[in-house]
């Protein structure tokens, strides 16, 4: 009788823990929101600390970007070898993707291209740009050939985040798996069994086989000998992937086989996710365009959109607002304009003042709208230049002679 109460325990705990589910799939947070230190300790990765941002910055010789300096980047797995390497004189190479579901990208989904960008140009280093049409095929209710044209349509918005040609191969699954990659991905495919994939991906006996057939597929673009056309006889350089959080499984289950089949571990540098308007406990949804800002959006519809549906941390009066202030845990605004706005002072002393009741909902969500319709403006300028020649110029399978240049 005396271990009844532990194992009640227990179970409430799960049952809690159940709450948040954080997968390449599903994101839904517990009530509180997603509990990052939670996640950090299941998924066993390291917190990103203030001197290794500070090491970033000496080795760069430029300022830490702000999703560095602001903690949205914040967890990491083997960086430090990474930046030893760096130190050493020796090379890596950068390495992020984007799965192709929509016909353009919302202003989350190009977080990790602004980053990946700042350390193309800061560490000036080569990069691949995976885009997984197969994967969408596998997941989502398209055809191969729209996938495919998906692929190319985000491939433009990804190039129009201005990422250099003489660094960067932009590859679709569907176009270029074969030889030394899809060797690669049989190597991988090995090494996991169903019980071991089951287990990091939740997959059912009601999933087709295609999914779990899927994860070698993301997977191999860590090592270098898939690329032999960027980096022959160079097996063992490192390679360090950017993404959200969510896609830690995938390089989880490739950290453990990489060693065994004879190739480095990747390392990665992990973000939080990017909060829908209507708040971190809903996620942006691509069947809700109300959940997000896309950078095809109007100045009217970005108006309109932060306006009516950015959860607020104001008080329900003006008279309460001004004597209690704003809740800054809760408000999308000010969680945007914690992705967006560059000024660091600026930023604080918006806070400062909404959360003293100075400023009231509607003042900062007009910074919001303004901050938002210029970087969606600058995003639509630079994609109208983007030509079907540059997108083939881009997923040519080419070497890049100057990548370490």
């Amino acid at each position: 009788m005396a271990s009844a109460a532990p194992e009640a325990e227990k179970k409430e705990e799960g049952l809690e823990e159940q709450e948040q589910v954080v997968n390449p799939w599903e994101v839904s947070a517990g009530k509180g929101g997603i509990d990052y230190d939670k996640l950090v300790d299941q998924f066993g990765c390291q917190r990103l600390d203030a001197a290794i941002i500070d090491r970033v910055e000496r080795l760069t010789g430029r300022p830490p970007h702000r999703f560095l300096r602001r903690g949205l980047f914040f967890a990491h797995r083997d960086l430090n070898e990474i930046l030893d390497l760096y130190e050493k004189g020796e090379k890596f190479y950068l390495y992020t993707g984007r799965g192709p579901s929509s016909e353009a990208l919302h202003l989350g989904h190009l977080v990790p291209f602004m980053f990946t960008k700042y350390l193309q140009d800061a560490f000036k280093v080569p990069l691949v740009i995976q885009l997984t049409d197969d994967e969408k095929f596998l997941w989502k209710n398209l055809t191969v050939e729209e996938s495919k044209r998906l692929a190319r349509e985000n491939a433009k918005d990804i190039i129009a985040c201005g990422f250099d040609i003489e660094r960067t191969f932009i590859f679709s699954d569907f176009n270029f798996v074969g030889g030394a990659f899809y060797e690669n991905m049989v190597k991988v495919a090995r090494c996991v069994t169903y019980n071991k994939v089951v287990g990091i991906f939740g997959f059912t006996p009601e999933d087709h086989i295609g999914k779990s057939s899927f994860p070698p597929v993301q997977a191999v673009p860590s090592f270098p000998s898939s690329f032999p056309h960027l980096f022959p006889g160079n097996d063992q350089l490192r390679c360090l992937i950017p993404c959200a959080i969510d896609q830690d499984p995938y390089f989880r289950m490739t950290r453990d086989v990489a060693p065994r089949i004879g190739y480095q571990k990747p390392s990665l540098i992990e973000s939080r996710f990017f909060p829908a308007l209507q708040g971190e406990n809903t996620k942006m949804s691509a069947s809700d365009p109300n959940s997000a800002i896309y950078v095809t959006d109007t100045n009217k519809e970005i108006k309109t959109k932060v306006n009516k549906y950015a959860f607020s941390g104001g008080q329900d009066s003006v008279e309460l607002h001004r004597k209690l202030g704003a809740n800054l845990e809760v408000d999308v605004s000010i969680k945007w304009l914690n992705f967006f706005l560059e000024d660091d002072d600026e930023l604080e002393n918006i806070k400062k003042e909404y959360k003293e009741g100075k400023l009231l909902t509607g003042e900062v969500k007009q910074i919001l709208i303004k901050v938002l319709s210029e970087m969606v403006e600058r995003h639509k300028r630079a994609r109208a230049l983007v030509t079907e020649e540059m997108v083939d110029a881009f997923m040519a399978r080419r070497p890049l002679p100057n990548m370490f240049g």
